[in-house]
């Protein structure tokens, strides 16, 4: 087939993409087949494919918006040759390049679970390989792959008290798995009440992203990634989720948009 002009999955403004949202949402056309395609991508390690980039412009997006430092060209260099590419002399935090190979290792094991029910065993584990070997894993107070014991805020906002966590978490898990059918909005509403809750002392808003393209994969909705320069958008649906939910609906709709190009780039 005739193919597309390749479309980057980290560059952008809302609404560059094409509007596929007629097979996005409920499962059909561009999702069939797509955990299969990445998981066989994944096996092979094949290069320049679609889980090639998926795994650049997602751990590019989601580290950038919590504050690392390191370029997308960075992200790709690292991914592709596991050594830092240097820019302009500026100093690089360890941890920004921790988190990036531990950001991939995490996208992996969100393949090898996708099609499993998700579970605090699958969060748990999403926060314990993003964070290890972290100047976090080091403090005495910090929890890796377990929920936090510290009170925190996000945004200026409360958040779940730690002797909360546990419960509240499990009580979002149950409402999710109640519902006969999981839609895009199901996610994403997942997302928002997950993001709430803060269950970790760091690291909630990755874990929280990696869930959401998980459970995208898992029923057959096309996932999204949130990119770093839709930040203030996509924050601002957070927070006011409870009386305009369509603030965060359209945020992550773009991003969808902007996703299935790409799948439409790389089908066979």
């Amino acid at each position: 087939m005739k193919k597309q002009p390749k479309t980057s999955l980290s560059s952008g403004k809302a609404g560059d993409a094409p509007d596929l949202s007629g097979v996005l949402r409920h499962g059909d056309g561009l999702s069939a087949g797509l955990l299969g395609r990445l998981r066989r991508e994944k096996a092979v390690r094949l290069k320049g494919g679609l889980y090639h980039q998926t795994q650049i412009g997602l751990c590019y997006n989601s580290n950038r918006i919590e504050g690392s430092r390191l370029s997308e060209e960075q992200t790709r260099h690292i991914f592709e040759t596991a050594t830092l590419l240097p820019e302009n002399g500026d100093a690089i935090r360890m941890d920004d390049l921790v988190e990036t190979a531990n950001h991939f290792a995490a996208f992996d094991y969100l393949l090898d679970v996708a099609d499993r029910p998700l579970d605090e065993r699958i969060i748990k584990r999403f926060h314990a390989l993003l964070k290890r070997g972290t100047m976090d894993a080091s403090k005495d107070w910090f929890r890796i792959g377990a929920y936090k014991r510290l009170p925190n805020v996000v945004g200026g906002r409360e958040t779940t008290a730690p002797r909360q966590v546990a419960k509240a978490v499990k009580a979002l898990l149950a409402d999710y798995h109640a519902r006969p059918i999981v839609a895009f909005e199901d996610i994403v509403d997942f997302h928002c009440r997950f993001e709430a809750i803060h269950p970790f002392q760091d690291g909630n808003g990755r874990v929280g992203r990696l869930i959401a393209f998980k459970e995208c994969l898992a029923h057959g909705v096309v996932p999204f990634i949130i990119e770093e320069n839709h930040k203030a958008f996509y924050y601002r649906g957070l927070s006011q989720y409870a009386t305009t939910p369509e603030f965060l609906l359209d945020t992550c709709r773009s991003a969808q948009d902007r996703y299935a190009a790409s799948v439409r780039y790389f089908e066979d």
